[in-house]
């Protein structure tokens, strides 16, 4: 049967129906209680599915090795094959190997077996062997799951003898290799044949446990305990995850765009999000795509769901940022919303129906799937585990952090400063983002003026609270960054909004003239390509009244801090600065506005204005910048796209799973940086602004911040440090010691 399955290429649903229509037939149990009758006949119907397919099944035995070993080769490149090698970053052209070796049988009777194990438990790292045992049964049995097998203790009473033969033997390899083993073993009529052993698989909370229990036995020291943790593993610590003892079909899939497992009813927009929340009930925020005008909504999900999208689109990273589960470019799901359903595939969801997402796998269910939740705090195991990791590596880790709470999470996970705090989500709370309407639709500099100074109040509580949570750190904050239209509603919802207004209400209503005046601001700002639009630093030159305001309320919260004794250390961040006249105008805006608080305070408040190098130009002239930006911090989210001219928030759900797939792209670049291109440019941006500013502080705040081997490359740049969000910080601690002792190149 498995000759024919994995060499001949027939399903094994054939055979193994007639194996159960004869123990059936018989009245047993298991296979090893059929006949040699009944397994001859059997013989022959097995034979006759081979003919079925066109073939004859081999009887000289050279013919079936060389056969054997041709589809060891060929399963080289399977799907299930090139799958794994996809997830693990094994590269394609390794290929395989086949060992050949004289066989024992486990299958002679009860004082034969066979039995796989590990010489620690792979799940929870606890010291004891841990596996199954087959009495009269081989390998392929164990590993197939094709009969229920004892575990693996209970050898002790079936065969005392072997079982401390096979205990001594696990305790020489772990202690020989260093490391927990798996081991294969066959017993042919009371005899112990051990088949293969290797290092074995285990959960994250496992290898960490393992790693820090060989330490204390004296196996191995500090540094080759932080080399045996695979540094994205630590990910799936600090997200609730679906308990794997359940078994549902996925309904759709798309991409996996910020980790954890989460459950709610479906709700089409962000007010509805925040409603439900109230009523005490969990929603997973379903949006064709998600804007900042919707992060008040997936505060209050437990998790997102877009049809379009990729792992660095607005969906994805503020959900990362907040620690909430996301799954992106769900393409299969269509949405409706003016009925308020969504379908996937023949299954049509309403408002209220359950769906549960996993942004670990990308899956989708429908129903609420039980969920296994993460630990509240670091555990005590791996923080000591991190504490080793932190002796050894050169880098520093800051996080990305909009709110008190993220910071508060940050430090709590060893963060040493924030590398990112983006300014833009704080306009988007209900409370403002009407006036932030006012402020847009202001049409002299006045009105926008009355606006921001109603905003002011709101920005300096924002910054003196992350500024308290992080005393003693540096915290960098972004000036605005987006383009205006973004904190508004789409157009096409206000051209069908206006519509309705004007039929039901009248021109001369106040709704409709309310509407109309923003339908008409938001066919002003509207842009053919609005991320090479009005944004970034061009908004502050534009309107310098906006950062004028937010520098303002910076230094009014940090001199506030300070006269209350609390270490504030604020950074200003100008973003995607171009030109050295670009950097010169927005660097002395915001040196004026902060050097007049300061004086007017009385207070000295240590600050640094620099900026976010997110285009290829910028790093092209690194060396005009430096003569006025105190830092540079890569936003290599947009550098990536600006370099390949990919838009970030597309290409995930398009062209780019394409691309992988026929091997155009080997990574995806907005999940691991490209070394080649965008590395070059930054490796020529460091080595310019330093050679201007000796000294020059620089960072990396884009996604790849928190990906182990974009981290290492930014370790070999030379950089001071990176910074993601406040969960990936586990990682990158972990991450930059691996890069420091060579475990990560």
């Amino acid at each position: 049967m498995m000759f024919s399955n994995v060499v001949l290429g027939i399903a094994k649903d054939r055979f193994e129906e007639l194996i159960d229509a004869t123990r059936t037939s018989l009245g047993v149990r298991t296979d090893a209680e059929i006949d040699a009758a009944s397994w001859k006949a059997l013989t022959d119907r097995f034979k006759a599915i081979v003919r079925e397919h066109g073939k004859e099944f081999p009887q000289d035995v050279h013919t079936q090795l060389y056969a054997a070993i041709e589809a060891v080769f060929e399963s080289w490149h399977s799907k299930r094959a090139v799958d794994y090698r996809r997830y693990n970053k094994i590269p394609d052209d390794w290929g395989t190997a086949v060992n050949v070796m004289e066989m024992v049988f486990g299958n002679m009777g009860d004082d034969s077996g066979t039995g796989v194990a590990f010489t620690r438990d792979p799940n929870t790292g606890e010291r004891v062997l841990f596996g199954e045992y087959l009495t009269n049964a081989q390998g392929e049995d164990v590993v197939a799951g094709i009969r229920t097998p004892e575990k693996i203790s209970d050898l002790k009473r079936i065969a005392p003898k072997v079982y401390t033969q096979f205990e001594e033997i696990a305790t020489r390899l772990e202690r020989h290799y260093r490391d927990v083993q798996d081991l294969e073993f066959t017993v042919e009529r009371g005899k112990l044949f051990m088949l293969q052993t290797r290092n074995a698989k285990r959960t994250a909370e496992a290898a960490v446990k393992i790693a820090r229990d060989l330490v204390e036995e004296g196996l191995i020291d500090k540094r080759r305990a932080v080399s045996m943790v695979n540094a994205q593993s630590l990910d799936q610590l600090f997200h609730a995850r679906i308990d794997p003892s359940q078994s549902v079909a996925v309904a759709c899939k798309g991409l996996n765009a910020a980790p954890g497992a989460a459950a709610g009813m479906i709700v089409f927009t962000a007010d509805e999000a925040v409603t439900w929340r109230e009523q005490g009930r969990k929603t997973i925020l379903v949006r064709t795509e998600t804007t900042p005008d919707d992060v008040h909504g997936m505060i209050a999900a437990e998790g997102v769901l877009t049809q379009k999208g990729g792992a660095t689109s607005h969906a994805a990273v503020v959900a990362r940022g907040m620690g909430k589960p996301c799954v992106a470019g769900c393409e299969a799901m269509r949405i409706d919303l003016r009925n308020k359903r969504a379908t996937f595939g023949e299954r049509e969801l309403r408002e209220g129906d359950w769906v549960t997402i996993d942004g670990t796998t990308g899956n989708v269910f429908i129903g609420e799937l039980g969920l296994i939740a993460p630990p509240s705090q670091l555990p005590d195991w791996l923080a000591t585990f991190l504490s080793w990791a932190d002796e050894l590596r050169r880098m520093q880790v800051w996080a990305n952090a909009d709110t008190p709470e993220d910071a508060a999470k940050a430090r709590e996970v060893g963060a040493q400063g924030i590398g990112l705090c983006r300014t833009e989500h704080m306009f988007m709370q209900p409370d403002r983002l009407p006036i932030v309407h006012e402020m847009i639709l202001a049409t002299s500099v006045d009105e926008r003026a009355k606006a921001l100074e109603k905003l002011l109040p709101f920005q300096r509580d924002d910054f003196s609270g992350i500024l308290e949570v992080m005393q003693g750190l540096p915290v960098t904050i972004r000036l605005l960054d987006p383009p205006l239209h973004e904190f508004l509603p789409s157009l096409e919802e206000l051209l069908v909004e206006t519509t309705e207004l004007r039929l039901t209400k009248g021109v001369e209503s106040a709704e409709y003239r309310q509407k109309e005046a923003m339908l008409r601001r938001v066919q002003q700002l509207h842009e053919q390509n609005p991320m090479l639009g009005l944004r970034v630093c061009r908004l502050g030159i534009v309107y310098p009244e906006i950062y004028a305001m937010q520098v303002r309320a910076i230094f009014e919260a940090a001199c506030e801090l300070r006269r209350r004794g609390v270490d504030a250390r604020p950074d200003v961040m100008i973003p995607g600065v171009g030109t050295k006249e670009e950097m010169q105008t927005t660097r002395e805006a915001a040196k004026r506005v902060a050097d007049e608080i300061i004086k007017q305070q009385n207070v000295e408040v240590p600050y640094r204005i620099g900026t976010m190098v997110e285009l290829p130009r910028a790093c092209i002239v690194a060396d005009e910048l430096a003569v006025d930006a105190e830092f540079f911090s890569f936003g290599t989210n947009d550098l990536t796209q600006t370099t390949y001219g990919y838009s970030r928030d597309d290409a995930e759900a398009s062209f780019i799973p394409v691309y992988l797939d026929k091997r155009i792209l080997k990574e995806d670049p907005f999940q691991v940086l490209d070394r080649h291109g965008v590395g070059t440019l930054m490796q020529q941006a460091v080595t310019l602004g330093r050679g201007a500013r000796p000294g020059l502080k620089i960072g990396i705040c884009g996604e790849h911040g928190g990906e182990p081997s974009s981290i290492a490359f930014c370790d070999n740049l030379g950089l001071d440090y990176v910074s993601c969000s406040p969960y990936r910080v586990p990682i990158a601690r972990l991450a930059a010691a691996q890069s420091a002792i060579g475990v990560i190149k």
